[in-house]
């Protein structure tokens, strides 16, 4: 097995200085790893980086989750920034998390990675990156490589019998409201963004209609005057006693969305991801936005539903989610199978060869609750097992058996729908434990103090 070299002249490539990125150089940084960043953009903050070329963020974006469940625990916001903040003031936030911790100099902005391949000897463990940015095309040797390019950027979209003569556009296309002015439009998807974008095209369209599979959940951000996922953070309840408790609070807070034409769900309360938005409902109560069912074909100026009805439309919009993207990696290196690599703790691809080694996945994850702390928590274990790799080769082997399998359950009971989207799934409780009990394994560094309040840029 290829050690980590105690100098600095081999790297880790740390791939997009996004949430993950970040979070990655941090790590690495602190466990005294040397890392270099490979990021496409001029700046921080992947997705929130509203005019970056790969994001998919539009102007009236806000967190889904509160500011305290999702910051880094070292980094907390600020006091005056909202409970729930939009995404410039998210991309000002990474601004001053990269600042503060020196983490600039170590990323290469405006590089595009396009290719990340095992070093021609076998035995050497290494890995050759090839990329393109301002000072040309090259190839690097790198120690280890850390994919952390994020899971919303590449766009999902699907196929639909007969054709449409309006406009067709992805959710990952959309800015701002000015496209539906006076347009009927149709946005096929009810997940967060599709129900976020309803919202926006219920001010300026001439209509909204949503077409939907099947039954959601809605959870509104505040309960009892405090935002809702702030509540209820002592031991985690079971798994069907939470789903009997929350689905009765929910119930009393926003009603039974089959009232407002949504199906019933045919699945429990966290079997699939929430939808955090009520205002939808308030749209739709107010006959500003429609619910309509599935799509059975594209009419011409039209579209015709499985329920038989036909309605014109001018724009449709797809709201149908975002694709695993890893473009510059052999599939078969992630062992990749059907809708996802197949992981250990989504991070550890099998040990088939000594390169799969030092070949790292971050922030493959999706779970109500996690924030951007369970990214920070999935890079301290890989920066610990780097480190154990050079300093304490017993600690090393034992992570190596336990990457060998099996796998630990993640699902903390809950039953996930098998959906693309949720197959990379896991439960917040169940995953942070299986991260802390595989850290122990590794000497881990004390956990870093809360930095000091950030003066030297303010969070726009």
């Amino acid at each position: 097995m290829a050690d980590l070299p105690h100098d600095e002249d081999l790297t880790c490539a740390v791939i997009g200085a996004g949430p993950t990125g970040l979070a990655a150089l941090r790590t690495l940084q602190r466990y005294g790893v040397p890392a270099v960043g490979y990021e496409l953009a001029d700046d921080v903050g992947g997705l929130w980086h509203i005019d970056g070329p790969r994001s998919t963020m539009y102007e009236s974006a806000h967190l889904i989750s509160s500011k305290t469940t999702t910051a880094y625990a070292e980094f907390p916001m600020r006091e005056e920034v909202a409970d729930y903040p939009s995404h410039r003031e998210l991309h000002g936030y990474f601004r001053d998390f990269a600042d503060t911790f020196g983490l600039r100099e170590q990323i290469r902005f405006g590089t595009e990675v396009t290719a990340v391949e095992p070093d021609p000897d076998p035995a050497s463990g290494h890995w050759l990156v090839t990329s393109t940015g301002p000072d040309g095309t090259r190839t690097e040797r790198h120690a280890a490589v850390l994919l952390c390019n994020g899971t919303l950027s590449e766009p999902s979209v699907p196929t639909f019998e007969g054709s449409f003569d309006g406009e067709v556009m992805h959710t990952s296309r959309y800015r701002d409201a000015d496209v539906f002015a006076g347009k009927r439009v149709l946005i096929i998807g009810a997940g967060n963004s599709g129900c976020d974008i309803a919202v926006d095209a219920a001010h300026r369209a001439a209509s909204v209609d949503l077409s939907v599979r099947r039954g959601y959940y809605f959870v509104p951000k505040y309960l009892f005057g405090k935002p809702a996922d702030t509540l209820n953070q002592g031991k985690p309840l079971p798994a069907r006693i939470k789903q009997a408790v929350d689905s009765r609070v929910l119930k009393a807070f926003t009603g039974d969305p089959v009232r407002f034409g949504f199906p019933k769900p045919d699945y429990r309360i966290y079997e699939s991801h929430p939808i955090v938005n009520t205002l939808v409902l308030h749209h739709i109560g107010h006959g500003d936005v429609t619910v309509r069912p599935d799509i059975d074909r594209l009419d011409g100026d039209g579209v015709r539903f499985v329920d038989g009805q036909r309605h014109e439309y001018d724009l449709v919009v797809l709201a149908t989610g975002y694709r695993l993207h890893y473009p510059f990696v052999d599939r078969d290196l992630l062992a990749w199978d059907g809708w996802s690599p197949q992981l250990y703790l989504n991070i550890f691809p099998p040990r088939r060869t000594p390169a799969q080694s030092t070949l790292f996945v971050l922030g493959m994850l999706e779970a109500s609750g996690i924030g951007w702390q369970g990214r920070y928590a999935q890079a301290e274990l890989v920066a610990a097992y780097l480190r154990a790799r050079r300093d304490d080769p017993a600690a090393a082997a034992e992570m190596d058996r336990r990457i060998a399998g099996p796998k630990p359950d993640l699902s903390g009971g809950y039953r996930y729908l098998a959906l693309e989207r949720m197959s990379y799934y896991v439960n917040k409780d169940a995953y942070k434990a299986s991260l802390a009990e595989h850290l122990a394994l590794l000497d881990p560094l004390p956990a870093p103090e809360p930095s000091a309040p950030r003066t030297h840029e303010e969070v726009r």
